[in-house]
C-alpha cells in the first residue's frame, strides 16, 4: 500500500504486479522455469548430500557438520517427535528431502537471475501436498487396514451415540479432505504474497526513481521503497525457512496421527 499510495500521488502510467506476473511464459516448448527450477532443485540436492556424506568421518568437516544438523533437525525435532520412536526412521529419508526441497526451491525466490519461487504456483504446492496425503492416508491403512484406518480417522475415541452424525463427517471433511489443501494453501499463500511484495517496491522504486517526475517526494518514495524491498528480503528469508519447516512438520504430525494406536 506505501509504494503504491506513492507511485498514485507521482502521477504517471505505472502498471502494479499482480497474479499474471506469476503466469510465465514456457522457455522452450511446454518447459516452464517453474518446472526447470523444480528439476534444478532436486539436482542440487542430490549433489549437495552426496558431497556432504561422501568423505563422511567420526570428525566431520564444515560440509558433513552443516548436513548432519539438518538431518538431525528433521530426524529428531520433526520425525521422532511427531511420529514417535517406533516408526520415525522409515519417514526420515521422505521428511529429510521433503525439508530441503520445499526450502530449496523458496530460496530461488531471492536468488539473482532465478528470482521466483516455486511453490508461488499453486500446482506446485498442489502436486506437493497430494505426495504427503498419499503417505500419511497409505501409512494408515497400511497400519489399521481401509476400514480400521477410517474408523481411526473419523471416529474419535469415547464418543458414540447420536454425536456420531455430526462428528463423522467433520472429522473425515477436516482430516481426509481439507488437510491437503490446507497444507499446499499455506506454502503457496505465503510465496506468493511475499513474491508479490517484493516485486512491487523494486519495480516501484524504480518507476519512482527513474521513470516519475523528478521531484523530492518522488525521489524519497523511491529510495523507501528500495529500503522496503531490502527489508522484505530479510523478512522472506525467514519466512521462506518457516514455510519449509511448517510444511514437514505438519506433514509428521500427518503421519504420527495415521500411525498412532488411538484418534
Amino acid at each position: 500500500m506505501i509504494a503504491a499510495n506513492l507511485i498514485a500521488a507521482a502521477g504517471g502510467s505505472f502498471t502494479p504486479p499482480g497474479p499474471a506476473d506469476f503466469n510465465l511464459p514456457p522457455v522452450f516448448g511446454e518447459v516452464t522455469k517453474p518446472m526447470i527450477l523444480l528439476t534444478l532443485s532436486a539436482v542440487f540436492i542430490f549433489v549437495l548430500t552426496y558431497a556432504m556424506a561422501r568423505r563422511a568421518a567420526i570428525v566431520p568437516g564444515r560440509l558433513q557438520f552443516a548436513g548432519e544438523v539438518v538431518y538431525g533437525g528433521v530426524r529428531n525435532t520433526i520425525a521422532r517427535d511427531n511420529i514417535g520412536s517406533e516408526h520415525y526412521m522409515r519417514f526420515v529419508p521422505y521428511l529429510f528431502s521433503l525439508f530441503l526441497f520445499v526450502l530449496v526451491n523458496n530460496y530461488f525466490g531471492l536468488i539473482p537471475l532465478l528470482q521466483f519461487p516455486s511453490f508461488s504456483r499453486s500446482g506446485m504446492a498442489y502436486g506437493l501436498a497430494l505426495l504427503s496425503w498419499l503417505l500419511y492416508n497409505g501409512v494408515g491403512m497400511w497400519k489399521h487396514g481401509f476400514l480400521g484406518y477410517l474408523k481411526h480417522t473419523c471416529i474419535p475415541a469415547g464418543v458414540s451415540g447420536l454425536m456420531l452424525v455430526i462428528i463423522v463427517p467433520l472429522e473425515f471433511f477436516s482430516n481426509i479432505l481439507v488437510r491437503p489443501v490446507t497444507l499446499a494453501l499455506r506454502l503457496f499463500a505465503n510465496m506468493f504474497a511475499g513474491h508479490l511484495l517484493l516485486i512491487l517496491f523494486a519495480l516501484g522504486g524504480e518507476y519512482l526513481l527513474f521513470e516519475a517526475n523528478a521531484s523530492v517526494m518522488n525521489i524519497f518514495g523511491g529510495v523507501m521503497s528500495f529500503v522496503m524491498f531490502f527489508g522484505i528480503t530479510v523478512l522472506e528469508l525467514l519466512v521462506m525457512f518457516l514455510q519449509a519447516y511448517v510444511f514437514t512438520l505438519l506433514t509428521a504430525m500427518y503421519v504420527g496421527g495415521a500411525v498412532a494406536d488411538e484418534h
